[in-house]
């Protein structure tokens, strides 16, 4: 594989644009290993997959749409998500077949993110901890949170 040039997350770009339609591979029922490199796979669907230990590695996903997954101990590293939107996160509604009432979602870990103004709202943020943060401009119920700092520091 050495033989392969560098693929780094700006080279996604600039491999060769093909305007023929693309061949379709149907995988269906089978228990397999992919090694997909330097490919488009645009328009590809996954449905009803088991893909534990998945390594994504300088992947353009704009657009992409994950439903109804279990993204348990997922990492995301380096990555861009200007314009995501993420919701409905954690264990499944009342109404849902799958709830269970002593269902306790795991906490998630973000580290080093620019999240600068995003919105988080009707979320549960019980036991949240937020650490050397910068909290400028940002508003909990539109209270400034400096505001609220300065005024418990008094």
């Amino acid at each position: 594989m050495s033989h392969l040039p560098a693929f780094n997350r700006y080279c996604i770009y600039k491999l060769p644009y093909k305007c023929e339609p693309m061949e379709k591979l149907a995988i269906i029922n089978e228990d397999k290993t992919l090694d997909v490199q330097m490919s488009k796979l645009n328009g590809s669907s996954f449905q009803t997959v088991m893909m534990n230990a998945l390594l994504l590695n300088d992947v353009s996903m704009t657009h992409c749409k994950i439903i109804n997954a279990n993204l348990s101990d997922l990492e995301i590293e380096g990555a861009q998500i200007g314009g995501a939107y993420i919701h409905n996160i954690g264990g499944p509604p009342e109404d849902h077949p799958a709830y269970d009432p002593a269902f306790k979602q795991r906490p998630v870990k973000f580290e080093n993110c620019d999240l600068n103004n995003s919105s988080f709202s009707n979320c549960d943020l019980s036991d949240v901890a937020i650490t050397d943060c910068n909290l400028s401009g940002m508003r909990i119920n539109g209270i400034l949170v400096t505001d609220l700092l300065s005024a418990y520091d008094k």
